[in-house]
């Protein structure tokens, strides 16, 4: 049965790496690959065993998988990794660094396979309605997404125990599995068995409401697809200007699938309508930020930004020889001398010491142009968004400013000899 089930999955991929925990979902899943490798001689399996540290028992563990891998001749990754058992969700922390750590070691031909079956599948649909989820959460697991498989998810774990006895596999236990102060524990322990009980098939039940969910994702994202990508540039911002003529259901369906191209975990609906009132329709001379899990949302000539959180470095003051290139702080980049240059000046006198600064003010007359600017309408000019205009380089000979590099060059650094390259700038 097992074996019948995840063959249809593997549809010819040829290279596995399987998450292999030592628990019996996991080792019911291995041997079953094993056992289809007879009939599939192309298949290539790999595991990883990934070692939390949480419990005492750990390098117990890992020695088990070890010592079971060497019987199937499977090769095995055993992966340590960190967690800080007084900070946060231990669940959740475990949880993304163990997939961290399995997709560093994940070839690009390969295949992530892990053990979720029917029972956990029913937990996550629970989990997501306790967080009062819409039908992206409520859709739970899916079979395949992307280069991860699930093939054991329309099994029960009473059929993993069943196929686990009759060959007579060994598997650990892990004492934490019993305790139910974790919320997937306390449903496993003691909300589905009565569930199951009076409804023996529920769990297949919640699977089919999490598929219909993922339907209505699916369908959902079609429609709106055209929409999506009409409302976004090619740098990724989202253009406000067409959301203004939607409705409240499409616009957040719209945000959150900008959220999702963003890679960052889905904002709350309260949180979204706050985005929505504090940043997208604030004054248009406002200047408006909303944080958001360790990014920040900022809003431009009416774009929506997803950015990171900067530290404040319009203080700071470099010293700068220009013999060797300058690293420049929070990861703003890397300052060169560039020979060639677009925004050509002068080179320093020799008793001008060159220094890089990240602020600037009053009036300024530039290269090219009548008369003097203030340097809020030069930033306004090009264009600069408010929180990049101090995170610009702008280098000063003695207390003169001569360049803001990639933007203009002032009259007291007129000339031909040199110029300012700044790289690997991510922003």
């Amino acid at each position: 049965m097992v074996e019948q089930t995840i063959l249809p999955h593997l549809n010819g991929r040829q290279s596995l790496l399987v998450a292999f925990s030592g628990g019996i979902d996991s080792t019911v899943l291995m041997q079953a690959l094993v056992n289809l490798k007879q009939q599939l001689p192309h298949l290539q399996l790999r595991a990883i065993y990934i070692h939390h540290g949480l419990s005492a028992n750990a390098d117990n563990w890992a020695a088990h998988c070890q010592q079971q891998c060497q019987i199937w001749q499977v090769p095995l990754i055993i992966e340590k990794v960190k967690l800080d058992q007084q900070a946060g969700n231990i669940e959740e922390q475990a949880r993304n660094a163990r997939y961290q750590a399995i997709y560093h070691h994940l070839h690009h031909n390969e295949t992530l396979c892990t053990a979720q079956h029917l029972d956990d599948q029913c937990e996550t649909f629970f989990l997501a309605l306790k967080r009062g989820s819409g039908p992206t959460g409520l859709s739970a697991m899916p079979i395949e997404n992307g280069n991860h498989l699930r093939p054991l998810l329309t099994i029960t774990r009473a059929q993993i125990e069943a196929y686990a006895k009759h060959h007579q596999l060994n598997w650990i236990e892990d004492e934490s599995n019993q305790d139910d102060h974790y919320d997937r524990n306390f449903l496993r322990l003691k909300v589905l068995p009565h569930l199951n009980q009076r409804w023996p098939h529920f769990s297949q039940m919640v699977a089919r409401s999490a598929e219909l969910c993922q339907q209505q994702e699916a369908l959902i994202n079609e429609l709106l697809l055209a929409d999506f990508k009409q409302a976004t540039t090619e740098q990724g911002q989202l253009c406000l200007t067409p959301l203004f003529g939607y409705s409240e259901y499409k616009r957040n369906a719209i945000l959150r699938m900008w959220f999702r191209s963003q890679q960052i975990n889905m904002p709350s609906q309260q949180q979204l309508a706050l985005i929505w009132q504090t940043v997208a329709l604030a004054k248009e001379d406002a200047n408006p930020q909303f944080i958001l899990h360790n990014k920040q949302i900022r809003r431009y000539q009416n774009q929506l930004y997803l950015l990171p959180l900067y530290q404040n470095i319009e203080s700071q003051m470099l010293n700068w020889d220009l013999t060797l290139p300058l690293t420049l702080p929070d990861n703003v980049g890397q300052l060169q001398v560039n020979y060639h240059p677009p925004l050509p000046c002068r080179l320093p006198h020799a008793d001008e010491q060159v220094t890089v600064r990240f602020h600037a003010q009053g009036q300024l007359q530039i290269v090219n142009r009548k008369g003097s600017r203030a340097i809020k309408k030069l930033w306004q000019e090009h264009h600069i968004p408010p929180w990049m205009r101090t995170r610009i380089p702008m280098v000063y000979y003695n207390e003169q400013l001569i360049c803001a590099v990639g933007a203009f060059v002032t009259e007291q650094g007129k000339g031909a000899q040199i110029g300012f390259k700044l790289i690997n700038n991510g922003l």
